[in-house]
């Protein structure tokens, strides 16, 4: 278990999948993290998502889940293994605590550890704090996706939105130094 401040990061279990289901549900309902109109069931979720960093961020202080992260593959291909997608979404009454860094970095940590040479995401271009988030923790933009779909929910419905696609490499994994 990782305690930085006050907040403890830790694996996410399927008795947190209420608490994650709100914070993801209040993140679509925003309209600036996903295209997704309504949160999965916790079988679609668990079967969509990597073990390695399915993470929480717990409150200590009434022992609530305050943001989570997790990552899916990008491909079912041998040669993309050490290739994963990631979403990280914070509750709104824990932002601007570091909640995002604490959780995007121990993913990071743990992904490496697992043998992964490169995260990625999708981002639009409107949420400057995940902007910000990605790219204080070594993320690039790497491209942009110019009108990929319309949002379903949120201020934005029915509009044609565009996405950064951002990535990390790692400095440690997936170097060929031979």
């Amino acid at each position: 278990m990782d305690r930085s401040g006050e907040l403890v990061v830790r694996g996410m279990s399927p008795a947190d999948w209420p608490a994650v289901e709100a914070v993801y549900a209040e993140g679509i309902a925003e309209g600036e993290a996903t295209f997704e109109a309504t949160t999965p069931t916790w079988e679609a979720f668990d079967e969509g998502r990597l073990d390695v960093g399915r993470l929480v961020a717990v409150d200590p202080v009434d022992d609530t889940v305050v943001g989570w992260v997790a990552g899916s593959r990008v491909s079912s291909r041998a040669a993309y293994a050490g290739v994963i997608e990631h979403s990280v979404y914070v509750s709104s009454r824990a932002r601007g605590r570091g909640v995002g860094t604490l959780l995007l970095q121990a993913f990071l940590d743990a992904s490496e550890a697992a043998g992964v040479w490169t995260v990625q995401s999708s981002v639009f271009p409107e949420n400057r704090a995940s902007v910000r988030l990605h790219e204080s923790l070594g993320f690039r933009v790497i491209g942009r996706r110019e009108r990929i779909a319309r949002s379903v929910v949120g201020p934005r419905a029915g509009q044609w939105r565009d996405t950064l696609l951002v990535e990390r490499r790692s400095d440690a994994v997936g170097r060929d130094d031979s």
